[in-house]
């Protein structure tokens, strides 16, 4: 590779890869339901609890201190997203729960007659909190359907279902389930066309690809940093204006404005800790690794293009995975692959994998290879309108194999030798 990515170097700041199994170390191929830890942010959220654990308000070192991380968090999040200011950006327990409160808060506005548009390629928590609002408001829902060939989603076909009652749309950026990525720049023209707003989930997308919220024009994005490195906090994006205008669901005593009005209680500030740590472990790899990746990333500058460039490292080096996976895929018979297979259209997919083994249960696959300290998930993975589409839930759903930047060929070679000795047994 052009940026001599080394995998095995990035390997050595996460101690739960040393972890032995079955003889040799492990094989995470978990990602897509929460990445790895790097040991810096473990490091810092352990000095956060031990120095400066305290709760914002008060007239004392550890409570400045406090106010000092939930800041830098903020920040560091503006600068990973390319948002115009950190107050646009709010934390919470996880991205579902901040779904659910700007859904309850953006449907103060509807009204019975109005519409909303969901797709059957997104995790459910981008489904159903609008569904449920929806209903309590008697607005209509329209569902974008997906290429169930490819598992794509033709951003155009959208235009078919909006007009001028349309008032929201919902959309994946990256599927968790079958990896394909979204147009979510088209999504939000054709959007804003009809007056309509985009709330995206962002959560797939983003330990793979870089974000800039104002390149893609989207009113709100949320993410999970659990996703990319760091602890189990939830992370929203929305454009200033329109997080300051809606009326959250808060209590007397929090803030009028944002991005406090829509933090509901005491944060998990040893976690912000730790979202700080985490994009400072992306923005390392920024540095290292990505001086020769310029061009379009040209207009962007100090932590903001670091961040650029690592994820613009992190992309090819998980591309030269997902082609090594598709290449070897073929040698085992009755394995299937769901979703984008055409090793010519790599950059529409994340490296995350749904496939079947003819003759056996998704969770006697993931079983197998787990006792082979290979893990990997089984199930819907909370996709649940993707695997209706795709005729899976009966069976068990699929199992998921999903790479990240810390995966190596290697360990892709291991896993498919067990699932060829086990179609031979």
């Amino acid at each position: 590779m052009s940026n001599s990515f080394d995998p095995y170097v990035v390997r050595k700041q996460f101690p739960s890869l040393n972890q032995i199994v079955t003889g040799r170390p492990a094989i995470f191929f978990d990602g897509p339901g929460g990445t790895q830890t790097p040991q810096s942010v473990i490091d810092t959220m352990s000095h956060y609890l031990a120095n400066d654990n305290s709760n914002l308000g008060g007239a004392f070192k550890t409570s400045r201190q406090t106010v000092q991380v939930a800041a830098q968090a903020r920040q560091a999040i503006a600068d990973f997203f390319n948002a115009n200011r950190p107050e646009e950006i709010a934390f919470g327990q996880n991205m579902t729960s901040l779904t659910f409160a700007v859904s309850r808060a953006i449907s103060r506005t509807w009204h019975p007659g109005d519409e909303i548009v969901v797709t059957w390629l997104d995790h459910d928590a981008n489904i159903t909190p609008w569904v449920l609002a929806a209903q309590d408001k008697g607005v209509t829902v329209r569902w974008l359907q997906f290429q169930v060939e490819d598992c794509t989603l033709n951003a155009d076909h959208l235009a078919e279902l909006l007009n001028e009652r349309t008032r929201l749309v919902a959309v994946t950026f990256a599927s968790n389930a079958v990896g394909s990525i979204v147009d979510v720049a088209r999504v939000a023209e054709l959007a804003h066309e009809v007056g309509a707003h985009v709330y995206v989930d962002a959560v797939h997308y983003t330990p793979h690809n870089p974000v800039d919220v104002q390149a893609l024009d989207c009113d709100f994005l949320v993410a999970s940093a659990y996703k990319f490195f760091g602890p189990h906090t939830g992370i929203l994006y929305g454009k200033y204006e329109l997080l300051e205008k809606l009326e959250a669901y808060k209590v007397r005593p929090a803030p009028d404005s944002p991005p406090g009005k829509w933090e509901t209680g005491t944060q998990s500030f040893e976690s912000l800790a730790g979202v700080n740590a985490a994009i400072d472990y992306l923005e390392s790899i920024g540095q290292v690794y990505g001086q020769s990746i310029t061009g379009e990333l040209g207009r962007y500058g100090g932590r903001p293009l670091r961040l650029k460039q690592a994820m613009a490292v992190i992309k090819e080096y998980e591309e030269t995975l997902s082609l090594h996976f598709l290449e070897r895929a073929t040698e085992v018979p009755g394995f299937r692959v769901y979703g984008i297979t055409d090793v010519e259209r790599l950059a529409e997919r994340a490296p995350t994998f749904a496939v079947s083994l003819e003759g056996y249960t998704p969770r006697e696959v993931a079983r197998s290879l787990g006792e082979e300290g290979i893990f990997v998930w089984d199930g819907h993975y909370y996709a649940v309108a993707v695997m209706e589409q795709l005729d899976t839930l009966h069976a068990g759903g699929l199992v998921r194999v999903g790479f990240a930047h810390y995966n190596t060929v290697e360990e892709i070679n291991l896993m498919i030798d067990h699932l060829k000795r086990l179609t031979e047994a």
